[in-house]
């Protein structure tokens, strides 16, 4: 007990009152640094080979569809997909989409992504470490200063990943955005020239993959399911999901729409195609007239200052000569 208490005073006097809880998690970060080698390498379970050689063998069994959903899955994730997925399934499912609405489309991506949130934030932590303790160990920090020098660079590297999908994602749906109108006017000529819409969306999907390459992937996903014999609703309307654009949920409901009711799809694409030429003209005009009062804040820190310099230094300067004259 005396030897806890002399440890407990020395951990204080050294790093402060959050010196005990600072070795606390110091010692839970080295376990789990040491504890990640050994699950990745921990041998199989005798009944899991089992499981899986009896799973091989009837494979060939299983439907289709369950033998795509569980092939081309890593391994390694596959050992801690408790603790890389969300047990909730909606929450999996969001978190599926928006990985989704950033063009990762792996069936891992959930578990990836996960995955690199937890190793950036050990990483982070680790800098933060040795910032404090070896590049400035004969700096003396207080307990908030130390805090924020070691978990700050863990918590910013944690959300580093969250950040970067944030990012995908708006640009992705601004690519999309701009690209949608160019793809609807090739779309309309494929499709008087006396194509039928599937054969339109893949002549489409080629197209435009040197130019707007996110809308070209979301076309082809959208060939390929309807290859696959999906019902031409559905496509349409995960396409219009996974973009997560207004524009593009609008064409899926008016291609519906036009299916049901036994209107002409051209003429439908017709009249879409020019309300987005003007629509795209409309976001051209209304960044242009942003501009000035984008600008009025720049203009005038740039040029009120040196004005003022020119006008106004002149003068002081002569005020400054007169009162050194008159003594």
């Amino acid at each position: 007990m005396t030897s806890l208490n002399d440890i407990n005073d020395l951990l204080i006097n050294q790093f402060g009152p959050f010196g005990p809880l600072l070795a606390v998690g110091l010692l839970g970060l080295f376990m789990i640094l040491l504890a990640i080698p050994l699950l990745l390498n921990q041998p199989e379970d005798p009944m899991k080979k089992l499981q899986r050689s009896m799973s091989e063998s009837t494979r060939d069994k299983k439907p289709q569809k369950e033998r795509l959903r569980q092939a081309d899955r890593n391994e390694q994730l596959q050992k801690f997909a408790s603790f890389l997925e969300p047990q909730n399934a909606d929450e999996l499912s969001a978190m599926e989409l928006k990985l989704r609405q950033a063009g990762y489309q792996s069936k891992d991506s959930v578990r990836l992504f996960h995955f690199a949130q937890f190793a950036l934030g050990l990483v982070g932590l680790v800098a933060g470490l040795v910032y404090v303790y070896v590049l400035n160990a004969d700096m003396e920090y207080d307990s908030q200063q130390m805090i924020i020098r070691i978990i700050g660079p863990g918590a910013a590297a944690y959300m580093l990943p969250k950040y970067w999908i944030t990012r995908r994602i708006e640009e992705r749906k601004q690519e999309i955005t701009s690209g949608f109108p160019d793809a609807l006017d090739m779309m309309l000529v494929c499709v008087e020239a006396g194509q039928s819409l599937d054969q339109a969306i893949v002549r489409v999907a080629k197209e435009l993959h040197a130019s707007y390459p996110a809308l070209a992937e979301e076309f082809e996903v959208v060939a390929y399911e309807m290859k696959a014999g999906k019902e031409k609703d559905k496509v349409l309307r995960d396409m219009g999901t996974r973009c997560g654009v207004q524009d593009v949920s609008s064409f899926v409901t008016v291609m519906i729409q036009s299916a049901t009711f036994g209107t002409s799809i051209a003429d439908a694409l017709r009249v879409y195609a020019g309300e987005m030429r003007d629509k795209r003209v409309m976001r051209a005009e209304e960044a242009a007239n942003k501009l000035p009062t984008k600008m009025t804040l720049a203009t005038m820190t740039l040029t009120v200052p040196p004005l003022l310099i020119i006008l106004v230094g002149p003068s002081a300067q002569g005020i400054a000569n007169l009162g050194n004259m008159s003594k």
